[in-house]
């Protein structure tokens, strides 16, 4: 009969350091991919608790009243780069006389402008066709029913406002 060696001690004990070591790693992955799970599902938890703020909004100066002749329209460039039309569709002078909707189509991101002389906002890359209120009545966005963003305007004297957001949606408080 064949006799086994003895294993020498300092072998037996580096594999048991190496098994011990092996087995302790694979316990400190599987705690540190439980904490990043759970610590991602919380995050996104907490994001749905507690949404994010909503933009602070404020008036701007925009123009005087009589800076605009009924049928005709302006753009101007909101604090967050946003360009804006605003139109002027009465002559009573007051703020209801003025539409800002925002210039960017809806469809595709382009930029409509006003035709005053056939009272309607259009969109050259698809022949997208706004009424005055920036309600869509022709083309892409009218099958999709979409519309221009209204601002409000307000008038104080012989001067237009116009409440808009101060910071844009991708910008981080």
């Amino acid at each position: 009969m064949a006799t086994q060696e003895p294993v020498p001690e300092s072998e037996s004990a580096g594999e048991l350091d190496r098994r011990r070591f092996l087995a302790g790693g694979t316990t400190v992955a599987m705690a540190g991919g439980l904490a990043v799970a759970y610590g991602t599902c919380g995050a996104m938890g907490g994001r749905f608790l507690y949404p994010a703020r909503p933009a602070a909004r404020r008036w701007q100066f925009l123009a005087r009243v009589d800076a605009l002749a009924d049928g005709q329209a302006m753009t101007w460039k909101a604090p967050t780069g946003d360009p804006i039309v605003i139109a002027r569709r009465g002559t009573s002078g007051e703020a209801e006389d003025f539409v800002a909707l925002s210039s960017t189509c809806p469809h595709l991101g382009c930029q409509v402008h006003w035709e005053g002389h056939r009272n309607r906002f259009f969109c050259p890359c698809h022949n997208g066709v706004f009424d005055p209120a920036g309600v869509a009545t022709a083309g892409p966005p009218a099958q999709a029913g979409q519309a221009l963003m209204r601002f409000p305007l307000r008038r104080v004297g012989p001067l237009l406002f116009i409440e808009v957001t101060l910071e844009s949606l991708g910008s981080e408080a």
